[in-house]
């Protein structure tokens, strides 16, 4: 109970100074609100990926987007140069690395260190549907 406690408060202090970072990094200070079922998902140039940036800019620096992943998508092997964090909305985010697989569902949190190299991608069936942050420029480093 303790253990499970104290994870949550670590998740939740987290997500609070990541989402500062994202608050710094706006000019223009203002309530948003976006629906995850009623956002316009642009797709990337990498496919199997589309996104709708809330705050920031991924290309720049910090940000927060719903991202989604095609079912059955494959991100291979990489690392990120930043830390990102994730809550699933919908569907499975598969996660794997050194330490093993986890099957992140709908409510549950993730945080991946930047340079921690693991694998991703989404549910066969369903893909994923997931809010995505990170307090800088994401990208994807391929792992050799």
């Amino acid at each position: 109970m303790k253990k499970s406690l104290m994870v949550s408060v670590v998740a939740a202090l987290t997500i609070a100074a990541a989402l500062v970072g994202v608050a710094q990094a706006q000019k223009d200070k203002k309530v948003i609100y976006v629906s995850s079922g009623q956002a316009t998902y642009k797709p990337s140039p990498m496919g199997g990926i589309s996104q709708e940036v809330l705050v920031g800019d991924p290309e720049k620096g910090a940000h927060a987007t719903f991202t989604k992943f095609d079912p059955g998508y494959d991100a291979g092997m990489h690392s990120h140069t930043n830390d990102v964090s994730l809550v699933v909305i919908k569907g499975a985010y598969l996660y794997k690395d050194e330490a093993g697989e986890k099957r992140v569902g709908p409510g549950e949190f993730l945080f991946i260190p930047g340079g921690h190299k693991h694998w991703s991608g989404g549910d066969k069936t369903e893909g994923a549907l997931f809010y995505e942050q990170g307090p800088g420029k994401f990208d994807r480093i391929s792992a050799k």
